[in-house]
């Protein structure tokens, strides 16, 4: 069987892109944790790996334009990843010659849209980012309490503060000086809440967060199934929640938020019904175009594949260069 993909990433978080709809027949379970596994390991995959795949299927109910699933790298499913969802914008956009539309994902249809460029050269996608929850169940955690706002956590630091939410993806954020963004600390507490711990029993995305000026952050993040990534679109609209709550932000402005992998844009909304929601802001880039068959994949034989290199990496570097000199 035949098979298309892209390589694609929003603020360097990459992954394959696969359209099943175009494929003969959709992929069973293992030909995609084959895919995972051949494709996205950072020492033998394609391409450098990536952090995991973007599937993209029929609807189930409603009417999206398109499902998106992400299977992270260690061969969990993520119930949302913004990042992710920027590029999958963008492949729909690019097939159904339309701008605005909802992709249909675990929890919710979210809205989508291309957006003004970041820079001259950088095609940019807006996508909703919600539910948000902030009751223990939705995560799912395990304490006395049902919610956790800028609170320490004993079993975790006796000095940290920490901030609980799903959005929907669960997140754990603190907000931290620059020394302590870039400790060995954080990857203790990130390791051991995705360890066997009896806090989060499914794990939880952790996030340390550094305060640049107003309406301007600084999140690293360590990502459930992942690790620590170049960026977690959910944890960034997570942690911009938290910046609006807790250090006095306006709800409906516009906060820059700066990651590993470069910088995206977020608005913080309140809706007096459905609670908040935000919208993510940031480029879809296309790195690699891809083409073989499904039996060379799932074999590692990527010699055989035909792969199209793009100038978009060459102007999202330059995007990145841009940002650092007006630091």
């Amino acid at each position: 069987m035949d098979i298309t993909m892209q390589k694609v990433h929003g603020s360097e978080n990459d992954f394959f892109l696969i359209d099943e709809t175009k494929l003969e027949r959709p992929l069973t379970d293992k030909e995609i944790n084959d895919l995972r596994i051949f494709l996205c390991d950072r020492d033998t995959g394609l391409l450098g790996g990536a952090d995991g795949l973007l599937l993209v299927q029929k609807v189930v109910k409603g009417e999206s334009l398109a499902k998106m699933r992400v299977i992270n790298s260690d061969g969990s499913e993520a119930s949302m990843c913004g990042n992710g969802l920027r590029t999958v914008a963008r492949y729909l956009a690019e097939k159904y010659n339309k701008e605005s539309f909802t992709v249909e994902t675990m929890f919710a249809d979210l809205k989508v849209r291309k957006a003004p460029k970041l820079a001259e050269k950088v095609v940019t996608y807006q996508v909703e980012i919600s539910p948000v929850r902030f009751e223990a169940a939705a995560l799912p955690m395990n304490t006395n309490k049902n919610t956790i706002m800028n609170e320490v956590i004993p079993e975790l630091s006796s000095e940290l503060k920490f901030s609980a939410v799903a959005v929907p993806n669960p997140h754990l954020i603190a907000f931290v000086d620059h020394k302590t963004l870039m400790s060995r600390e954080f990857e203790r507490i990130a390791t051991y809440v995705n360890g066997d711990n009896p806090l989060f029993p499914d794990g939880v995305n952790v996030s340390f967060v550094e305060i640049l000026g107003e309406n301007q952050i600084f999140v690293r993040t360590f990502e459930r199934g992942v690790g620590f990534t170049n960026a977690c679109g959910t944890a960034m609209c997570a942690s911009s929640l938290m910046y609006v709550l807790l250090y006095n932000g306006e709800f409906n402005e516009t906060i820059t938020v700066k990651n590993t992998g470069g910088m995206v844009k977020t608005v913080v909304h309140e809706e007096d019904s459905d609670g908040y929601w935000m919208e993510l802001i940031g480029n879809a880039t296309v790195t690699h175009l891809i083409a073989g068959t499904l039996a060379e994949v799932t074999l590692g034989q990527f010699g055989q594949l035909s792969i199209i290199e793009t100038i978009e990496q060459t102007d999202y570097i330059a995007f990145l260069e841009s940002i650092k000199r007006n630091n």
